[in-house]
């Protein structure tokens, strides 16, 4: 006999636990950049600033931790000067490819 498990029981989903490697990050972003969707890339680097410790990723991107959370909140548009030094920190760069038709 198969037993039920309710959703409520099943434990929350962090992608920020999954990203262990520079490898993982960079997979994760290469993601969500074929999705573009600036909203859902604010996010993935928030989780990703979250994996590395956002004290430490504010401090090597320039940024206070404050406003480091405030840019990569779900509902903001930060600068692309702001993306560009967090993903510096990161340790990731964005790179353009041609679009497959």
């Amino acid at each position: 006999m198969t037993r039920k498990i309710k959703a409520t029981d099943l434990p929350d989903f962090d992608m920020a636990e999954h990203l262990k490697t520079d490898e993982d990050v960079a997979n994760y972003l290469t993601l969500v950049l074929e999705e573009n969707d600036p909203a859902e890339l604010t996010h993935a680097l928030g989780t990703i600033a979250r994996a590395r410790g956002m004290t430490e990723v504010a401090r090597a991107s320039g940024l206070t931790r404050e406003a480091l959370y405030k840019a990569l909140r779900p509902t903001s548009h930060p600068r692309f000067d702001t993306i560009s030094r967090v993903c510096t920190a990161l340790g990731v760069k964005l790179v353009a490819q041609p679009v497959q038709t």
